[in-house]
């Protein structure tokens, strides 16, 4: 079997697959032959340093910026030939930024996350609302149905929009930073909500920890590249973290939980 053979059965068994990407912005090089698959049913993270390239990789997978063809596939369809309404319904992403200008209540927000769903003109069903209001209560907005968007904090606004993705009942998650703005409690809700779905879940994580705690495996970037990629213990070592991340640690396996944990220690220097 030849190398393109090779690529196309891998390709053909990744609900996400991510071939030889290159990517610039103003003329510099922020993708760099990026190369991933993510299987279906699968909980993936994507870790490294700030400015490595994550939030680009992940903005030409759903399409904010303008892949290559035939780069990046989902469900073996290159995403540049899928209309929107189809990309919604086969991937629902939280981005980082979401500067919305104009205010609605929390739940018409969420509902948006249904108009994949929905035909042209038709009007809320129940049962579209009885889901909008599942999630909302799972996200830990019970309550909140008919508060100001606009009006809410940072961290309950991330939320407001877990719960949007999470009623497109996609089946790949895509997520950039979901724990930005959380404090400890709802980051960690917000993970194992994630994790208790029945989806293949893709995200950028900046806590090594929660990395380790949830992900089934791990994708670690540096400088527009994927550098190491397998499970959290393979990835998220002492080494690599120096190397990469420029911090001493200490990496152990928590008697706990089973998983490992990360440990800073300070620079002596």
């Amino acid at each position: 079997m030849n190398e393109t053979d090779k690529r196309a059965e891998l390709q053909a068994d990744m609900h996400l697959w991510v071939d030889k990407l290159n990517y610039r912005i103003e003329g510099t090089q922020v993708l760099n032959e990026v190369s991933l698959g993510v299987e279906e049913g699968d909980f993936v993270g994507l870790i490294g340093p700030n400015g490595c390239g994550k939030s680009t990789l992940l903005k030409n997978i759903y399409k904010t910026y303008k892949p290559e063809k035939d780069a990046v596939f989902i469900s073996g369809k290159d995403v540049l030939s899928m209309p929107p309404r189809e990309m919604a319904k086969e991937v629902a992403v939280m981005a980082q930024e979401n500067s919305i200008e104009f205010d609605m209540e929390v739940l018409d927000m969420v509902m948006y996350g249904r108009y994949a769903h929905r035909k042209f003109f038709e009007g809320e069903k129940k049962s579209d609302v009885e889901l909008c209001r599942r999630y909302i209560r799972e996200v830990g907005l019970a309550g909140y149905e008919q508060r100001s968007y606009l009006s809410l904090s940072g961290g309950e606004k991330q939320r407001v929009l877990l719960a949007r993705a999470l009623v497109q009942e996609s089946g790949l998650i895509v997520l950039d930073e979901p724990t930005n703005h959380l404090d400890v409690r709802f980051q960690y809700l917000i993970m194992q909500t994630l994790k208790n779905q029945k989806v293949t879940v893709f995200s950028s994580i900046h806590d090594l920890n929660i990395a380790a705690m949830y992900c089934d495996k791990i994708f670690l970037m540096d400088k527009g590249k994927i550098v190491e990629r397998g499970t959290p213990q393979e990835v998220i070592t002492e080494e690599n973290i120096e190397k990469i991340f420029g911090v001493h640690s200490q990496v152990t396996t928590n008697s706990i939980t089973g998983k490992i944990q990360v440990y800073y220690l300070p620079d002596e220097r």
